[in-house]
């Protein structure tokens, strides 16, 4: 099985027969990963860092930037899903705010335990990712236009319903609410491992790689991902049912959106409600970079997971770099750039070695 959507191609275009069953080297095999540049990209930037910055291999510093990397693989590993499915979503940052805000203004107007607002959020963002899948498959219409229309109504009803309930354009705090202390165990707590002070964010993050790693190459619905973002029509004379797969990799990525919105409030008390937007640009640029093809139909989660610790490095190397912070976007710039010059050299030697 291989990163890409073997199943919808005629037997005839198959030259040498079923690929997955023909034998390779190891390092054509390695040649073929879509996450091969991410992780040559890892690396280079992790040396230069070291060299650079004294306090970057510090344990503390080490913990610092896989917190970060950590807030953005959780929600790049369900939009790289959803990349390879063939689609984005515009509405992933602000659909983290979105969460975070049903979680704390429902169980602060409720007067109830903070679980119950956590479990209402949980609906309700799923509920935005299905609208999202529902409207790209029912009207056809881009996802670029679907998502970015929900990325607008999201960012009204975020900052219109926070000052309508609240009166700020911030949520109450909701520290002193019963379930609060648990609830931030489960998304916000710290954990000391090795003399490293490691978020739990961390695991999350680590479970929805494997998740979803093991979704892609382990399932029938990893084959109808691939097969729907790399060729929809075909895919759907083959059987596949490619509306409910965008749907639920729609619903996915609400997920993502909700285990990243409750790691916000639980970690600060309160939410502002003008937070996440553009964050959605540095998830579709995590899965980017992580090997992920805007066309759909190539990537994997592990590529997007490299892509975020890039993120993560690059974010906190400049500051103990003592760097101007101003300097973070050129960086992300360039490393787009090269990642994705990088990814399409390795996918068409990967072709090439396979013809």
């Amino acid at each position: 099985m291989t990163a890409t959507a073997p199943s919808v191609r005629p037997p005839g275009d198959a030259p040498g027969g079923d690929e997955r069953l023909l034998r390779a080297s190891p390092l054509r095999k390695l040649m073929g990963r879509p996450e091969l540049g991410s992780v040559v990209g890892a690396i280079a930037v992790f040396l230069f860092f070291a060299l650079i910055a004294d306090s970057f291999l510090r344990a503390s510093s080490l913990a610092t930037v896989l917190y970060a990397a950590s807030t953005i693989g959780i929600m790049a590993v369900p939009v790289s899903l959803l990349m390879i499915g063939g689609e984005f979503d515009l509405s992933a940052g602000v659909m983290v705010t979105s969460s975070a805000l049903v979680s704390s203004m429902f169980s602060y107007q409720m007067t109830a335990n903070a679980w119950v607002g956590v479990g209402v959020s949980l609906v309700v963002t799923l509920a935005f990712g299905a609208f999202n899948g529902f409207m790209l498959t029912v009207t056809k219409l881009p996802s670029f236009i679907i998502t970015l229309g929900t990325f607008l109504m999201l960012t009204g009803l975020n900052l219109g319903f926070t000052k309508l309930i609240d009166g700020t354009v911030s949520s109450k705090t909701i520290g002193d609410m019963w379930g609060f202390d648990s609830a931030r165990e489960v998304f916000a707590s710290t954990w000391t491992v090795g003399g490293m002070d490691l978020k739990v964010t961390i695991l999350w993050w680590l479970v929805m790689i494997a998740v979803a790693t093991w979704i892609l190459l382990r399932t029938r619905f990893g084959n109808w991902i691939f097969a729907a973002g790399g060729n929809a029509d075909m895919a759907r004379a083959v059987g596949v049912p490619v509306k409910r797969t965008k749907i639920l990799l729609y619903m996915g990525v609400g997920f993502g959106a909700w285990v990243a919105g409750q790691n916000l409030l639980f970690s600060f008390d309160a939410v502002q409600s003008g937070e996440g937007v553009g964050n959605e640009l540095i998830y579709i640029i995590a899965a980017v970079i992580g090997g992920c093809l805007i066309t759909g139909g190539y990537g994997s989660a592990i590529g997007s997971a490299v892509g975020a610790l890039i993120f993560g490095m690059t974010n906190k190397g400049i500051v103990f770099a003592e760097w101007n912070p101003d300097w973070f976007k050129f960086f992300v710039g360039a490393m787009l750039l090269l990642a994705t010059l990088l990814n399409t050299w390795v996918r068409r030697r990967a072709e090439e070695s396979r013809s």
